[in-house]
Parts: C-alpha cells; sequence; structure tokens
C-alpha cells in the first residue's frame, strides 16, 4: 500500500542537506559562517523568557481555549490597533503552534481538489506545499523588478483563471525581503474581490522593515485572511507560535478546524507571548529591528563592491535575493562549492523558486557584522576564481 501521493507534491528543502554539511565541517574544525537559515542569531527577549518561566512556575499548563488564551488574543487586537490603525475584534483572531499552523487551517479552510491558488515566484516553498496537500493547484507567477518582486493586480488580472480561488501575498517576502506598500495591497485586494476569490497574506516577517513602516492587511481589508508569526519579529522561534486573523464568517469551522487538528497553541508559550506586548519588549525589538538593518547595509555596501548588488534592495525581514548567473547557473552547485571552499552556508535559489532558481541565491543577514564582513571577504574570494 503506496503513501499519499500529494506528498509526491512536497518538495525537501535542499537547503537542510547544505546544513548538514556546515555542521560536519564545524565537527571537524573549520570555521563556517551561518547565513543560511532564516533565525537571527539573537536569543528571546529576556522579558518574553521571564514570562514563560513563570507561567511553568505557576502551574499554567493546562489547555486553553482552540483559538488561544483570550487575553493573548486582545493583546494582539490590540497590537493591530496601536500600531496599524486597524480594527480587529480578538473573536477573529486564532493563535496557532507556530505561523505554520496558521497556514494550515487556511489551506484545508480556503481550498480543495482542483482549486488553483496564484502566488509570486519565487516564495516561501511551504506556502505551495501546504496547498498541494489541499487538493490545489499552485500557480507560481514569476515576478521580478518590475513589479517590485511582488504579486501585484495587472499579475493577479492575468494569471487569474475560472478555477482560481485564491491569491496569497507575502510582505515582507521570504526570501526576497520585498513589500507591497498600501496603494499597491489594495489594488491586489480589490482585483481579488472583484474576481469573487479570497486574499491570504503572509505577514510573517511584519515589523521587520527598513525603509517605510510596517503595514498589515487588516487595516486594508476585513475580509482578508493574514498570517503572523512571534517567530521573527519578536524572536521567538522555537517557542512556535503564531496566529491567524479571519473574517467574522470564517471563525466558526477555523475554530473547528483548531479543535480536531491541533486542540490548542502551547499554554506555557501563549503565556510567554504576552509580554512581547509591552513597552519595554518593544524597545527591545525595535533596537533589534535596528541592528538588522545596519546588518543589511553592510551587505548591501559589500555585495556592491563586488558587482553583486541586488536590483532592488530588500525593504523587510532579513534576506538578500541575490542573481549569480554570472558566476554560475546551478544555484545548489554554487551554494555547495561556496561551503566547501570558504566556509560560507547560504541558500540555493531552487528552494524557492519554481522557475530561475538556478540563477539565485538567498543570504540571511542573521550574523553580526563582523562575520558578514568576513563572509564578505571569503565571497570576495570566491567569485574571483568563478
Amino acid at each position: 500500500m503506496g503513501f499519499n501521493p500529494r506528498l509526491d507534491r512536497v518538495a525537501p528543502f535542499r537547503v537542510m542537506h547544505l546544513l548538514e554539511k556546515a555542521q560536519a565541517r564545524e565537527a571537524e574544525g573549520f570555521d563556517v559562517i551561518h547565513l543560511e537559515v532564516g533565525e537571527p542569531d539573537f536569543a528571546t527577549p529576556a522579558l518574553i523568557t521571564a514570562a514563560g518561566q513563570k507561567a511553568l512556575a505557576d502551574g499554567r499548563t493546562r489547555y486553553t481555549p482552540a483559538a488561544g488564551l483570550p487575553a493573548l488574543r486582545e493583546a494582539i487586537s490590540g497590537h493591530y490597533l496601536d500600531h496599524f490603525g486597524a480594527r480587529v475584534d480578538p473573536s477573529r483572531i486564532i493563535v496557532t503552534p507556530g505561523a505554520s499552523g496558521a497556514l494550515m487551517l487556511a489551506s484545508q479552510l480556503l481550498v480543495s481538489q482542483g482549486d488553483r491558488v496564484l502566488m509570486a515566484d519565487p516564495n516561501y516553498p511551504c506556502n505551495r506545499h501546504f496547498m498541494a496537500l489541499a487538493g490545489a493547484e499552485v500557480d507560481a507567477v514569476p515576478v521580478g523588478r518590475e513589479s517590485g518582486w511582488q504579486l501585484d493586480a495587472s499579475l493577479v488580472e492575468r494569471h487569474w483563471q475560472p478555477a482560481t480561488r485564491l491569491a496569497m501575498l507575502a510582505s515582507p517576502s521570504n526570501p526576497t525581503g520585498h513589500t507591497l506598500d498600501r496603494a499597491g495591497l489594495s489594488d491586489v485586494s480589490e482585483a481579488v474581490a472583484a474576481r469573487g476569490g479570497e486574499l491570504l497574506v503572509d505577514e510573517i516577517y511584519q515589523g521587520l522593515n527598513f525603509d517605510e513602516p510596517p503595514l498589515s492587511a487588516t487595516a486594508i481589508s476585513a475580509d482578508a485572511f493574514v498570517v503572523n508569526s512571534f517567530s521573527k519579529y519578536f524572536g521567538m522561534t522555537g517557542w512556535r507560535l503564531g496566529w491567524l486573523v479571519a473574517p467574522e464568517r470564517a471563525v466558526e469551522p477555523l475554530t473547528r478546524l483548531a479543535q480536531n487538528v491541533f486542540l490548542a497553541a502551547s499554554t506555557p508559550a501563549q503565556h510567554a507571548a504576552l509580554a512581547a506586548f509591552t513597552p519595554e519588549c518593544r524597545e527591545e525589538l525595535e533596537r533589534r529591528r535596528a541592528v538588522l538593518r545596519e546588518r543589511r547595509q553592510v551587505l548591501l555596501d559589500g555585495l556592491a563592491e563586488l558587482g553583486l548588488a541586488p536590483d532592488v534592495a530588500p525593504q523587510g525581514a532579513f534576506y538578500v535575493w541575490l542573481d549569480i548567473s554570472r558566476y554560475s547557473h546551478g544555484s545548489q552547485a554554487f551554494c555547495e562549492r561556496l561551503l566547501e571552499e570558504e566556509n560560507v552556508a547560504i541558500t540555493p535559489g531552487v528552494d524557492f523558486a519554481v522557475r530561475g532558481g538556478e540563477r539565485f541565491v538567498r543570504i540571511a543577514f542573521t550574523n553580526d557584522i563582523a562575520r558578514l564582513e568576513e563572509a564578505l571577504v571569503r565571497l570576495a574570494r570566491f567569485v574571483a576564481r568563478a
């Protein structure tokens, strides 16, 4: 008896092979610079950790409601009002085990066998895979400089088909770090609504914006489904906590799904996350954002000196999507050679792009400036030999 054939559409992360090789080289004594993993080198803010420890000490380890701790849903609602001017009723917020839990709920609710989904190419591969597991066909629309590396309204109009049910955006995006502005997000929302479709927006990197204030789709449309996470801006990767904002009409079926799929998110993690919204924690998170912005500039300046600057600088997240086609037409081989010859680990573009990924790599500026500068020295040596 075989396994579910939909699993054949779920590709492995090639970067995990590189990570294993990088870790093996470290074990052999090599000095490896890690710029491949989407996780900054910061620890979880101390206030959040202390809140989690207190929850454990106080015995707050029993189940919460499936949609999440009421106090946390209220805190998230207040976050949207305070920072984005969006009134989101706490009842529309469902707390999930990581953003992956939110994506799973959204995919199971919104699409079924034979439906089609529009999303940008390149994109975070799990976004495609969740839709495929739900039975949908993903139309990965190539994006580039012309559309700001985003799925814009003209692309939605051009690629929408009779079976298309959903358009998915990511702002800031992984792997490119590019964002949609208010006008662009509003135009896409209107284009999708005019076709009777649904809009799902990945805001997992929201808050990690460097040029313009962060924007949320919740301030533009009450009908959009919005995924967010405590992992990136809030620094809680291993706590596995996220949330989904849904239209009121979707709350009951989503809660029913949550009850059956994961019952509830981690209780100690939810209590810890309450501290993320305090002014003291916000101050620390903003300091970290400034550090990432400085790192971005160091990396961009160094790449420019090598003639490798991206055509559009990333506006958010902590990635640079880099065209390496002048040196290689195989991003996997490029990354493996860079690791073997210079001990710098970065991610091949084929992990993210359905088409054209061989020409690109993703570099995460998730290491300190001294290490970024050393990585640039090593990269310069490497491309000089290419």
